[in-house]
């Protein structure tokens, strides 16, 4: 499911926080749980694309010189370049694949805020 900001969302599943916070100079330990079915209003919606590595770069930098030049190179060196490019092709595939991470700000109507929550968290209400 897509969120978009303004949805009306409900939790999918319990959700349990845990953590500590200074107050006024003590530290207070806290425990919360937001039941399933707790609604609220989608504000942001924030789409975290998934990082390239060192074969993912180096696979768009020789496929690129192979388009751009392999018409010009020497056999050898061309054919070179097109094994280099295919051993790395597994790499660029799966890059290719993996779906962007969305995470969402979610203002609850009991006016919690939870933000940088996993959209899957979520349904529409």
């Amino acid at each position: 499911m897509t969120l978009n900001e303004g949805l009306r969302v409900r939790l999918a599943a319990e959700l349990t926080l845990t953590g500590s916070l200074t107050a006024a100079g003590d530290a207070v330990a806290g425990f919360l749980a937001l039941a399933p079915g707790t609604e609220g209003t989608v504000e942001r919606v924030d789409e975290h694309l998934p990082q390239s590595g060192a074969d993912v770069r180096e696979y768009e930098r020789l496929k690129s010189l192979l388009d751009s030049f392999g018409h010009q190179m020497p056999e050898g060196s061309r054919r070179q370049l097109q094994e280099q490019v295919a051993a790395l092709e597994p790499a660029w595939t799966a890059f290719q694949e993996r779906k962007p991470h969305v995470t969402v700000r979610v203002r609850l109507d009991n006016g919690f805020v939870l933000d940088g929550t996993d959209e899957a968290l979520f349904t529409s209400a």
